[in-house]
């Protein structure tokens, strides 16, 4: 699939803009359009209902008690303190002292081996050629190409002197040029003077110096109040679990939940990436789906596989089928130092050759609730009072009683599994997964094939002229329709050309009011994949609609 195809029709049917674009825009932010809109909130709202409102059984059968709760984004700074984000929150960066530009000092190398100058200097160098790449090569494209591709690099800026130290590598390979490291060979390319130190990385944009790595925090900051000093500092959230984490107590003493149980959210996040990239995928602000599962720390691992495994087929079930949908349990070296587990449910993108991560579900253990009582001075512990009473005969003196209640295994912090999903990740897999060609009767068309229950547009209304009474049967099941469901009143063009635009649009159903609609009350049912059509009363659409679209109990 051709990305640049999906987002060009991303913009033309109003799905996804760049946002503040008659300025020109801004790196890393993204505006929904009137389908992008509904396309969004339709998996928000699918998340809700079959992971909150209507979660699947436990693996005993029993119910499963979920909450949701909708935090500020602005919080006290302390709760940032407490999780880590204000001291460890931090990628290392570079910057290039010629062009500005950052990067993230540890996905960099990946940028400049796809880079437009790279790709046009490797150009040079014929594998089957015996003589590989010599030094008037180099010159002839440093003062061609490489002046307008890479104005900044080393080799560009002053070839001679460059050269030499190029020469003198070359005298170790027999004479030759070859781009068997290359790596290091663009390395060479990139360093003006060779010194004792390191070889100089060349800026992906430019070709010129690349800083040292420092740390950058990636929180943006922000001040509360009308003074701006160091009291007043504040930050916009980075994640939306901590808001769940603080409320932990609110959350329990209010509903009486017992464990255990779990805590969800949506809502937006902030992150000041160094280098937002590949479209909706990483931006600076991006919404999150997340449930914090609090649970005794005994059945803790019996809970993280049952997130795990739901989670996935959450995914499925709703239209990535493919096997691009891939889920990747994380090594030991790359967990976070909190995490017992970490499952990565990761889509094979079009932008990409390796999986990216869709969501992750993480065994946190009780990391969260032990700093944020640690930073609080508050009790965030969890007391088991069906198993005090229990118990409690043992204890029939009131001191030991009282010592008893306050130690495990009566009283403990619970643990955490965290299944947290990016609203924005998944709207661009679906995107993705959704996009196909084919050809109806030799003509070419464009389709979105999205699960019905995601499609912006559920079904398209269509008289087949705006004559002899068609159009007021259309309009009076159209109002109809639109009290349950997004729908769309076409009457405008060919009909062919009618289905087209909805196709493109993703509508799984169009429903088209012709002549045999007078007579019997019909209207015809067209399926958006099959292009079927079904004849239906209509009195029975919102019916049929109703079935076709309310979700299973697959999960």
């Amino acid at each position: 699939m051709d990305m640049e195809k999906l987002v060009a029709l991303c913009r033309r049917r109003g799905f996804i803009f760049q946002s503040s674009e008659i300025y020109g825009g801004i790196n890393g932010c993204w505006d929904y359009g009137p389908l992008g809109v509904e396309l969004k909130r339709n998996i928000k709202e699918a998340w809700w209902n079959d992971m909150v409102r209507n979660p699947p059984p436990a693996p005993d059968g029993d119910e499963i008690s979920m909450v949701g709760v909708d935090c500020s984004i602005i919080m006290n700074p302390k709760v940032w303190e407490a999780s880590g984000h204000v001291g460890g929150f931090k990628d290392p960066m570079v910057s290039c002292k010629f062009c500005r530009k950052l990067y993230r000092a540890d996905q960099v190398w990946e940028q400049v081996v796809v880079s437009a100058w790279v790709t046009s200097l490797l150009d040079l160098y014929d594998p089957s050629s015996e003589k590989g790449v010599t030094g008037l090569d180099l010159k002839k494209w440093a003062n061609g190409k490489g002046k307008r591709l890479a104005p900044n690099l080393a080799l560009v800026r002053n070839p001679e002197v460059t050269l030499s130290w190029i020469s003198e590598a070359a005298a170790r390979q027999d004479g030759k040029l070859h781009f068997a490291d290359a790596k290091q060979w663009l390395g060479y390319m990139a360093t003006e003077q060779r010194a004792a130190g390191p070889l100089v990385t060349p800026c992906p944009a430019c070709g010129g110096d690349l800083s040292e790595p420092r740390a950058f925090n990636l929180m943006f900051m922000t001040h509360v109040g009308a003074v701006q000093d160091e009291a007043s500092i504040a930050y916009l959230r980075p994640e939306t679990a901590q808001g769940i984490f603080v409320n932990f107590r609110n959350v329990l003493d209010s509903t009486r939940l017992k464990l255990p149980f779990g805590i969800a959210q949506v809502g937006k996040a902030f992150r000041n990436e160094i280098n937002p990239r590949n479209y909706i995928f990483r931006s600076r602000e991006f919404e999150q789906m997340e449930i914090e599962f609090f649970c005794h720390p005994d059945d803790s691992m019996k809970w993280y596989q049952y997130w795990r495994d739901v989670r996935i087929r959450w995914y499925t079930q709703l239209g990535i089928r493919s096997e691009k949908l891939r889920p990747r349990e994380q090594g030991k070296e790359e967990l976070a130092h909190y995490s017992i587990g970490t499952t990565d449910i990761e889509y094979l993108f079009p932008f990409s050759e390796e999986p990216q991560e869709l969501e992750g579900v993480a065994h946190r253990g009780a990391y969260d609730l032990t700093q944020h009582a640690k930073f609080s001075g508050k009790d965030l512990s969890y007391f088991d009072e069906q198993l005090w009473e229990r118990e409690k005969i043992k204890y029939p003196e009131p001191k030991a009683a009282q010592e008893a209640k306050s130690k495990e295994p009566y009283r403990f912090m619970p643990h955490v599994i965290e299944p947290s999903a990016g609203a924005d990740r998944f709207t661009l897999a679906v995107l993705c997964e959704a996009y196909a060609e084919d050809e109806i009767g030799g003509e070419a068309r464009t389709v979105m094939r999205f699960h019905p229950r995601l499609a912006p547009v559920k079904a398209a209304i269509l008289p087949l002229v705006n004559k002899e009474g068609m159009p007021e049967k259309a309009h009076a099941l159209y109002r109809e329709l639109k009290r349950s469901w997004n729908v769309f009143y076409d009457d405008k063009g060919a009909i062919g050309r009618r289905y087209r635009r909805q196709d493109e649009a993703g509508t799984p159903y169009c429903v088209t009011i012709d002549g045999q609609s007078l007579q019997d009350n019909t209207v015809t049912m067209r399926d958006r994949d099959t292009t079927q059509q079904l004849r239906v009363p209509i009195a029975a659409v919102a019916d049929e609609l109703r079935k076709r679209l309310e979700p299973g109990r697959e999960i």
